[in-house]
């Protein structure tokens, strides 16, 4: 149980972080270990309490508490205290495919639910996972393991996000025979072009990789399924198809000079950076002077994004390596509180305000937040060449509707201005996977525009077809996605053989 008291007598310490100013520098990741025996001491404040909360993956007020890959974080953080790093391993692997992924991206659900963040801070479960999995890799733990015995049946994974990657390896762990087909050039989905390197570095994606190859696991790149490849051929091939390609269709904004040119979803302008990283072998010189990126050169340029969440931080931290002149970012709801509030008790996930790594190097660089909230564009202005150079605004206020008692963002008369805008990136979510994928299987969605299942299972409407990830509850966290995949591997594996000890 950790050091009895521990959480009495060790105050919580993050793993190290390189000062903004510092870290814009590069594209690298910015979170240093803790050396061992500071680690042992943030393990021994985990005292294993009569219900962990922290492991429990429950949905509470339609949010979740806890880890949905119910992790034995007190056992884990147990061995790690006792200097035991391989059992700590060994134990994290019997629930997690990937910790290298989420001790990375993940905002530590497990975290919010601690027992000791009721009256002070939480247990440091996440920074302890990384140690744990690096310390893994480090030291020859993480191993291709080949199955002794194959099963004679085939599945195909469409997707190589981390739910695709997650269904693969379980399913590969199994016995099945495993080929992943991917229409990108390399794996990783959201993981490698949606999420920055400062984030998660893609080296850390291709050594799990590199694994899951030696493994047995086949990938197909360049396999854009519903287009180049068929679902009525997978299906004949393949015993069993998983569907795990996303939820992929961004939201757009629909406001008059839309057209503009200077206008680009997030997601477009991050798996850009991101391929333009990769390709020129992480040289950061020849990326922020690029001149052949759909946007031109970034420097000195007023960048404004529209809308909040991880993806829009994102987009802040990745601008400002880029060289921007200014960084706003709006956002049409509320400013959250700076502490929970009565009708947000624990462990609910904490509805507070949260101010990201992006928006840390913003502070830094120009002096300010750059969050502006309660404020939607209403135009977006282009010059005689049609591109874009202002765009209007205008403030919001919640206002009940008397019929449906239900709260809307209403603009504010006279609460109009104006911004420079040389760049536009729309960070306002996504509305569900895409049509052609979905149409080529005939596959069945349900109101959300998720693929369709019985409510707690992965099977679709279409016989040998599963879903899992985004592509089936809708856009969320990657440690859902891994938990999803997992749980779709063991559905395809039941309806293969009858039965699962997956």
């Amino acid at each position: 149980m950790g050091k009895p008291g521990g959480f009495l007598e060790y105050e919580r310490e993050n793993d190290l972080t390189v000062a903004p100013l510092d870290r814009i520098k590069n594209f690298d990741e910015f979170h240093k270990n803790l050396s061992p025996e500071k680690r042992k001491a943030q393990a021994a404040r985990c005292m294993e309490c009569g219900i962990p909360f922290c492991q429990a993956g429950e949905m509470i007020s339609g949010m979740a508490s806890g880890c949905p890959l119910h992790n034995l974080v007190p056992e884990t953080n147990d061995a790690l205290y006792r200097g035991n790093i391989a059992q700590a391993f060994e134990r994290l692997s019997l629930t997690h495919s990937f910790p290298e992924f989420t001790s990375r991206v993940c905002p530590a659900l497990c975290e919010a639910a601690c027992t000791c963040s009721v009256n002070g801070e939480s247990v440091t479960t996440k920074d302890n996972e990384k140690y744990i999995i690096e310390y893994a890799f480090e030291h020859g733990l993480v191993k291709a393991k080949v199955p002794t015995v194959r099963t004679g049946k085939k599945v195909a994974v469409i997707g190589s996000g981390p739910s695709g990657l997650a269904a693969a390896a379980a399913l590969n762990g199994r016995g099945h025979s495993v080929t992943v087909f991917e229409r990108n050039d390399r794996a990783g989905g959201l993981l490698r072009y949606g999420i920055p390197n400062m984030k998660l570095d893609k080296r850390v994606i291709d050594r799990r990789l590199k694994i899951m190859e030696e493994s047995g696991i086949e990938f197909k790149y360049g396999s854009d399924v519903g287009k180049n490849v068929k679902a009525k051929d997978l299906l004949k091939e393949y015993d069993r198809v998983v569907l795990a390609c996303g939820a992929s269709n961004p939201r757009d904004i629909n406001a008059p000079g839309r057209d503009a040119s200077g206008i680009y979803f997030a997601v477009d302008f991050l798996k850009e950076v991101s391929k333009k990283l990769m390709d020129e072998n992480y040289d950061v010189e020849k990326l922020t002077e690029c001149k052949t990126m759909s946007w031109g050169n970034l420097k000195g340029k007023n960048v404004v994004i529209i809308g909040g969440g991880d993806t829009g931080n994102d987009c802040v931290g990745t601008s400002i390596r880029l060289g921007a002149g200014s960084v706003i970012q709006l956002e049409m709801m509320p400013g959250p509180p700076v502490s929970r509030t009565a009708s947000n008790p624990w462990p609910e996930w904490p509805k507070v305000l949260k101010t990201d790594y992006g928006q840390e190097e913003a502070i830094a660089v120009f002096g300010s937040d750059p969050r502006i909230y309660q404020t939607t564009v209403t135009e977006f202005v282009k010059d005689k060449a049609g591109k874009l150079k202002e765009i209007k605004t205008v403030k919001l206020e919640p206002q009940k509707d008397p019929k449906t008692g239900r709260m809307n963002m209403v603009p504010v008369k006279g609460s109009e201005e104006v911004m420079k805008a040389d760049l536009v990136l729309i960070a306002a979510g996504f509305l569900g996977s895409q049509d052609y994928v979905v149409n080529d299987f005939g596959v069945e969605r349900n109101a959300r525009t998720n693929v369709a299942t019985e409510e707690g299972a992965y099977a679709t409407s279409k016989e040998k077809v599963f879903v899992c990830g985004d592509m089936h509850r809708g856009q969320s966290l990657v440690v859902w996605a891994i938990a999803e995949g997992r749980a779709a591997a063991k559905a395809v594996d039941e309806s293969l053989m009858g039965y699962s000890n997956l």
